[in-house]
């Protein structure tokens, strides 16, 4: 229920990529119908994105890479410079909290409200703390979790840390009212796949490949719907076409969540959005982790819906094309399978976390409504 006008601004800070700002859009969402202002602070790849705020504010960061010394140098001056540049916004909209959602753009104006003694909160979307947020950890006010066991924290901050889950848009709310249902004999089978920007180029790799090696009772049920990058659309398209499968394959997908809805299987990456979403909803998944990560995070990430039973962790090396169609074609025909998947990914959802982060805020915020 929106709770009275409270007349205070909270400032977000969350990176232009879909993992920081899905949760940062649900949190506003869940602020805005509490009467709180919220503004958000981002770099550049967000400059156009429609979020729900009353200003965007372009604050200047960079990302740590690797150990040359001129890179190293121009990561500590923009660094430098987003934080001068944080520290007067802070000073000109004076939020009653600031908001990181992780990356190296949630750090200047952490560290710059630190500075200015504003209280502040830091969400982890990952099972693993990555090195932006340890490097802010000791300084934040609170911090919230997506998942109940977080890796790679130190032990003296424990008494910071409170689980809330990550939160999820509202679109994904809306697709969570859907029920699962278990493709019957003789029916379609959907089968929904995405990477995002750092993954689809190996689904468009191995999936029609593995979809060639499906027994053909199974084929013709088959229905695909996959993310692919431009340069793949034809070819991806072309060898569902010549194997006789229903097929839809695209760049991007604005209602994914609805479409994660629909399906009865979904083979994807493991960032925290996307298992967020996944356990939300509630859909049996075959999840591929990003390799080489340094932080080895979407392999957390994907054990957390494995070790309850809603997904399948398969890691790069052993994503081959023959494993991936032994898998799709176990799990359909074995809807009882599938329902179990979807039931268990869907026990580890927490679908009101964007309340619950709210509650954590507005408490840091010195507006507890316990």
């Amino acid at each position: 229920m929106p709770q009275a006008e409270t007349n205070k601004l909270i400032l977000l800070a969350a990176g232009g990529t879909g993992g920081h700002l899905f949760p940062a859009e649900a949190l506003a969402v869940a602020l805005g119908k509490r009467g709180v202002t919220v503004d958000l602070a981002t770099d550049h790849r967000a400059a156009h994105y429609k979020f729900p705020a009353r200003d965007v504010h372009l604050i200047p960061s960079a990302t740590v890479r690797g150990r040359n010394p001129v890179a190293l140098t121009h990561t500590a001056a923009m660094l430098a410079l987003g934080i001068g540049k944080a520290w007067s916004l802070i000073g000109r909209i004076k939020p009653a909290v600031v908001v990181g959602f992780g990356g190296y753009p949630t750090v200047p104006p952490l560290m710059a409200a630190s500075l200015r003694g504003v209280p502040t909160v830091l969400h982890e979307q990952n099972g693993v703390m990555g090195r932006a947020n340890r490097a802010l950890a000791s300084r934040v006010t609170a911090i919230a979790t997506s998942f109940p066991k977080l890796t790679r924290v130190d032990p003296s901050l424990q008494s910071k840390i409170s689980f809330t889950g990550n939160p999820v848009r509202p679109m994904v709310i809306e697709a969570s009212r859907i029920a699962y249902a278990v493709p019957a004999a003789g029916e379609k089978i959907r089968l929904l796949v995405f990477g995002g920007s750092q993954g689809a180029r190996v689904m468009s790799e191995i999936v029609p490949k593995a979809v060639e090696r499906i027994p053909a009772a199974l084929l013709v049920r088959l229905s695909v719907t996959q993310q692919a990058r431009a340069e793949d659309i034809a070819e991806v398209q072309g060898i569902y076409a010549q194997l006789g499968v229903t097929a839809e394959v695209a760049a991007f997908f604005a209602d994914l969540p609805a479409r994660i809805g629909a399906t009865h299987l979904v083979v994807a990456r493991s960032g925290a959005s996307t298992v967020a979403e996944l356990s939300a909803i509630g859909r049996p998944s075959i999840l591929v982790p990003l390799p080489h990560a340094l932080d080895q995070d979407q392999f957390h990430n994907a054990g957390v819906l494995q070790d309850v039973g809603g997904a399948i962790r398969i890691e790069q090396r052993d994503f081959t094309p023959e494993r991936l169609a032994t898998e799709i074609a176990r799990l359909a025909a074995d809807p009882a399978a599938l329902a179990h998947m979807a039931q268990s990914a869907k026990s580890a959802g927490a679908p009101d976390a964007a309340e619950r982060l709210a509650d954590l805020v507005m408490k840091v915020a010195g507006a507890d409504r316990s």
